[in-house]
């Protein structure tokens, strides 16, 4: 029985392998940094050696996290953190009119904020009156930071199915 359950399972193991080769899996590599930077143009830069070379390069120097903090070494820094922290910002910039018009339920400055959180155009209605909702809470708290305004209008995009679905971030 023992042989024929380790049997099933290396089946198994040997299948998904095979499926994944027919499949035709892409080249992910080690991703970005200065291994990627450095052996990007070697002969064979999708071989296993080569990636190897990339990914010690990239563990050698500690290149891969400053490249992925800093949006350098063929890394980018369009990813969700640097989305809340564009949002934030635009937040702290527009702090004033921003509130004005959350509390209005439109305006330019919440469509904006709208679209840095990845509301796409479409929902931008069903956006602004959650954003109303959110800033008569926030008001009531007494916190308009606009930490607490980008906060607020985050939860309220992941409380709220429709704009959860269509939201790019």
């Amino acid at each position: 029985m023992k042989k024929l359950v380790m049997l099933s399972v290396a089946a198994a193991f040997a299948l998904q392998g095979g499926l994944a080769l027919a499949a035709g899996t892409p080249d992910t590599g080690p991703g970005c940094g200065l291994g990627k930077v450095m052996w990007q143009n070697y002969p064979n830069a999708k071989t296993k050696g080569s990636q190897i070379l990339m990914a010690t390069t990239n563990g050698s120097f500690g290149s891969q996290t400053f490249g992925m903090s800093t949006g350098t070494l063929g890394c980018t820094d369009d990813g969700r953190v640097w989305a809340e922290q564009k949002a934030t910002m635009f937040a702290e910039l527009n702090a004033d009119a921003l509130a004005q018009e959350m509390a209005q339920g439109r305006g330019e400055h919440l469509a904006s904020m709208a679209t840095l959180l990845g509301v796409a155009q479409p929902q931008h209605t069903a956006f602004f009156a959650m954003a109303q909702e959110r800033y008569a809470a926030l008001s009531g708290s007494g916190d308009l930071s606009p930490a607490a305004m980008v906060q607020a209008l985050n939860e309220g995009i992941s409380a709220n199915p429709a704009l959860a679905k269509v939201a790019l971030n």
